[in-house]
């Protein structure tokens, strides 16, 4: 697989779900569902997800090309009485050996201020004016929770010590999908619901303080050899709670490591 230059952005058109096959897991001898119908293959957990990976752009590549880069884009928050907080972030982060080491910081600008919140070494601050400052249990839940609820999760599972599980394989609205559990080194569980036609994500669930979240990804584009989702939306308990559209992503610009320091340390 040819490299793109590094720092090199790409905002490219909206993709249409590809007409060629898409690799598929290794086959496996025969089984028969729940539903009476005759599945074709039978497949591990780890099968399944190597295949996605390999979509995603495989390992070594996902490695090279993602180890640092930039994303800008727009969030749209809406309350449960109905009003909307639309906010322009900007997402700067060094790739770590697994995701506790990752190294994120999150610039995001409202109407009458700006923030940045900023992840290392496991740990959630941010900062404001200039100033540190400890940021509200929710932000910070809604923060950590993106991080390890996420596709990239599944992409790194061999990295993060994570187990997969094959729950099964189920149709719904017509889709025929995978359906995997992950289950972190923290106990930490997420299924993913897998396209078996494109062996994309196409949501994921988990629960937290007795609320069910499901994250939905739309509009899949090609970024630099690899392939990434350009629009999500977030769901408490069935209503929609954020939408987050990507403008723009840029791997492997440099990002100077200073901005992940504290200004009191």
């Amino acid at each position: 697989m040819s490299m793109a230059l590094p720092g090199y952005t790409q905002t490219p058109a909206p993709q249409q779900e590809p007409a060629k096959q898409e690799p598929k897991p290794e086959n496996k001898p025969k089984e028969e569902n729940k539903g009476g119908k005759q599945d074709n293959t039978k497949y591990t957990a780890e099968q399944v997800v190597e295949s996605v990976i390999l979509v995603y752009g495989t390992r070594p590549a996902l490695d090279h090309i993602r180890r640092n880069g930039v994303e800008r884009g727009r969030i749209t928050r809406t309350t449960a009485e109905g009003n909307t907080e639309e906010t322009n972030y900007e997402r700067r982060f060094v790739r770590g050996e697994n995701l506790d080491k990752d190294k994120i910081r999150l610039d995001q600008k409202l109407p009458t201020m700006e923030y940045s919140l900023i992840y290392g070494d496991g740990k959630l601050w941010g900062i404001i004016n200039g100033a540190a400052f400890t940021p509200r249990q929710d932000a910070t839940a809604s923060f950590i929770s993106q991080h390890v609820h996420s596709i990239d999760s599944l992409l790194r599972y061999k990295e993060c010590g994570s187990t997969p599980t094959l729950v099964g394989k189920e149709q719904q609205k017509g889709l025929e999908l995978f359906v995997v559990d992950l289950t972190d080194k923290h106990d930490r569980k997420t299924r993913y619901y897998i396209s078996a036609r494109s062996l994309r994500v196409l949501w994921l669930e988990y629960e937290e303080g007795g609320i069910k979240y499901t994250r939905k990804f739309h509009d899949y584009r090609a970024v630099q050899q690899t392939l990434a989702p350009y629009r999500t939306v977030l769901l408490e308990d069935g209503r929609q709670s954020q939408e987050t559209r990507v403008l723009t992503i840029t791997y492997g610009a440099k990002v100077d490591d200073s901005i992940f320091k504290s200004p009191e340390g």
